[in-house]
């Protein structure tokens, strides 16, 4: 099983950028996914996660900001960030929770993508 998130970049404070994270392999379930983050010199905190499209958990400094989505038929996960700030400056990786044939239930991680916004 492999996570591939996607679609970091540079932004200007108040704008928007999409995040990608896609899963492969011999997957049989996806109990849940995420998103991370770990800014320069501060530990990785968590921004958002979803179990189904209507549970979902986000950071108090993300809410009103941030929609995190899923697409099962895709093993795909989303996250929509708008009016972005500086402090959201960080690298940011996607976590899943999955049960994948033979080998059963395990956490993943992704490579992270780097996300800027200048002020």
């Amino acid at each position: 099983v492999q996570l591939q998130a996607s679609g970091g970049g540079l932004v200007q404070t108040g704008g928007s950028l999409r995040l990608s994270c896609t899963a492969s392999g011999s997957i049989f379930r996806i109990n849940g996914m995420g998103w991370y983050r770990q800014a320069p010199g501060k530990q990785r905190e968590l921004v958002a996660e979803i179990v189904s499209p209507g549970a979902t958990t986000y950071a108090d400094s993300v809410k009103g900001r941030f929609t995190i989505s899923l697409d099962n038929a895709e093993n795909k996960m989303y996250l929509q960030m708008n009016s972005l700030l500086p402090d959201d400056t960080a690298v940011y990786y996607c976590k899943a929770s999955i049960v994948a044939y033979i080998i059963g239930t395990d956490d993943y991680w992704g490579h992270g993508t780097l996300v800027t916004v200048s002020s």
